[in-house]
């Protein structure tokens, strides 16, 4: 597999580290999921009161029912093989089948050396990041991969003006890369997209569902809508996997799983190229209201789109204390005791952040920028000041205490300029806002 771009440091947010076999984390053996299935069912039978409470928990019919009535009502084998499922995170015993059914033939695939799953067409793999590069490549596929990894969801995206140039002069002053290595990748990215519909004869897109990811899939389907797709334009976008509880993204999955995933993989039609272009047109507006009305509306065209954008406006500062979510989370991950950047970033993005889509990277940027407050929220102890910001120890100011409580707005502290797409926040203008009551943007 060759690689079209370079990767870049602001990505996604990275994986947790494997846990068993790294080749195969989640073996799913379909004898053991029956044999679990048939004990479940036979506690349930003897009224054994933790059986009865997964019943009660993971079956839509046990709602009400009493436990005297459970046995009787939901006494079936196939009742305990759904609940079964659905502690797996899968919808339904057929739905566990099927995805057993796809790690096996991906397991034999790799183990007697199978053709590459891509090889029936030129392919390229569209990635906004360069975190599955080698799994995919381990994982057996032979075609190219592009990262195009802009990261949309943070810094400015005017719709006016030099759009290439506000982000190169963002990425590279903000995460401290050199603007010729930003250059570079721009350049990179942009021949890839361009190159795409006419160099290859498929291309697969590799998307999850977060901010991060789903504003770049609105770019990249924008570009194809307006300079022509290739013939054959795919898609693969996850919000789940079975057997991760929390699942961040597909960097969490191994070349088995990733491998699995080639027969899931659905055609983009015209509508979903339609939904990019609207969302990257909203996204770039001076004003969140019609961002806000997609997201409203709701996106069956593409079901992680609408969620994603809801999660990216509530990054406004907010009617009730002038912070973004992701500020108020740093702020509430330091309040029970201080903390250092690298505990604050496990922090959000083990526990708090409802839509993990910031990699560490990015998180030390908010760091730095909160840190750049007329009154800042919160102190660096100086004995850790000169070390990286997840080594560097935080600790809550009285003013970080008092934004928390609602006493200080925190615009009123004065942080450096921000954006939210094409949304400027200034300490010094009546901004846009987060209004968490109508769960939606005001005007201050």
């Amino acid at each position: 597999m060759s690689v079209l771009a370079p990767s870049s440091p602001p990505s996604g947010p990275a994986a947790p580290e494997p846990v068993t076999d790294p080749d195969d984390p989640r073996p799913l053996d379909l004898d053991e999921q029956r044999r679990r299935a048939r004990e479940l069912q036979r506690a349930v039978a003897f009224g054994e009161p933790a059986a009865l409470a997964r019943m009660r928990s993971g079956h839509p019919r046990a709602v009400g029912v009493t436990g005297d009535a459970l046995a009787d009502t939901l006494g079936h084998v196939d009742d305990a093989q759904l609940v079964i499922a659905r502690e797996l995170g899968l919808p339904s015993w057929p739905a566990l089948v099927a995805h057993a059914g796809r790690l096996a033939e991906a397991r034999r695939a790799l183990a007697n050396g199978a053709v590459a799953p891509d090889g029936d067409l030129s392919t390229l793999h569209l990635r906004c990041g360069s975190d599955i590069r080698d799994a995919l490549q381990l994982a057996g596929f032979a075609g190219d991969f592009l990262e195009f990894s802009d990261p949309l969801c943070q810094g400015p995206v005017p719709g006016t003006g030099d759009l290439r140039a506000a982000r190169a002069r963002f990425v590279s002053e903000t995460y401290g890369l050199p603007a010729d290595d930003v250059k570079r990748r721009q350049d990179a990215e942009a021949e890839g997209l361009t190159e795409a519909a006419g160099r290859y004869e498929r291309v697969v897109l590799w998307f999850e569902h977060d901010p991060y990811d789903q504003l770049i899939l609105a770019r990249v389907l924008a570009h194809f809508a307006e300079h022509g797709r290739p013939v054959a334009l795919e898609l693969i976008c996850l919000d789940r996997f079975p057997q991760i509880d929390r699942f961040i993204g597909l960097g969490q999955l191994s070349p088995v799983e990733l491998r699995s995933l080639w027969s899931t993989r659905v055609p983009v039609p015209d509508t979903q190229l339609a939904l990019g272009t609207e969302v990257w047109a909203a996204l770039r507006a001076p004003d969140p209201e019609t961002l806000h009305a997609i997201a409203s509306a709701g996106t069956p065209e593409l079901p992680a789109m609408a969620p994603a954008l809801r999660r990216h406006l509530q990054e406004l500062p907010w009617t009730t204390d002038g912070l973004s979510l992701t500020e108020r989370l740093v702020l509430a991950a330091l309040r029970p005791e201080p903390a250092t950047g690298g505990r604050v970033f496990r922090t959000l993005h083990d526990e708090t952040e409802p839509l993990p889509f910031l990699g560490d990277l990015m998180l030390w940027t908010v760091l730095a920028a909160m840190n750049r407050a007329e009154r800042p929220p919160f102190a660096v102890d100086p004995a850790t000041a000169l070390e990286p910001w997840p080594h560097r120890r935080l600790v809550l100011t009285y003013d970080g205490h008092d934004v928390l409580d609602r006493r200080v707005d925190w615009l009123a502290c004065r942080p450096p300029e921000r954006w939210v797409g094409g949304v400027a926040i200034r300490p010094d203008a009546d901004p846009w806002r987060w209004c968490p009551d109508r769960e939606a943007p005001v005007q201050s």
